[in-house]
């Protein structure tokens, strides 16, 4: 399993363009075979920092999902709404691999 991490550089004045284009791919992305995440907006600290997150199998399905993904008519929608608006000034993807175990959930404070 790979873990794909974009990171948004947007423009702070249309941080609501980023929630809503945000929104959509919350719709978008599941359907077309990648297991989202989310999608984080500037709350505290940087206004320009965005970030989307989500799970795929492999690159080769990767491939598969962002072909599915420009041919979906909401992807199409999202991706001519972004350079209308020009709200995102810089994107970049990063592919990890978790490289810890999952860590159990606590049930009070370590002491």
């Amino acid at each position: 399993m790979l873990t794909c991490i974009i990171r948004y550089q947007i423009d702070p004045t249309k941080t609501e363009d980023f929630r809503r284009y945000a929104q959509n791919w919350g719709r978008a992305i599941p359907r077309n075979g990648a297991d989202l995440i989310g999608y984080f907006a500037p709350h505290e600290g940087s206004a320009t920092q965005a970030y989307g997150i989500y799970n795929i199998a492999d690159l080769a399905s990767y491939e598969a999902y962002r072909a599915r993904l420009a041919a979906d008519p909401l992807g199409q929608e999202n991706y001519a709404f972004a350079q209308k608006e020009r709200f995102i000034l810089r994107e970049e993807r990063s592919f990890l691999k978790l490289a810890s175990a999952p860590n159990a959930p606590t049930t009070g404070a370590r002491r």
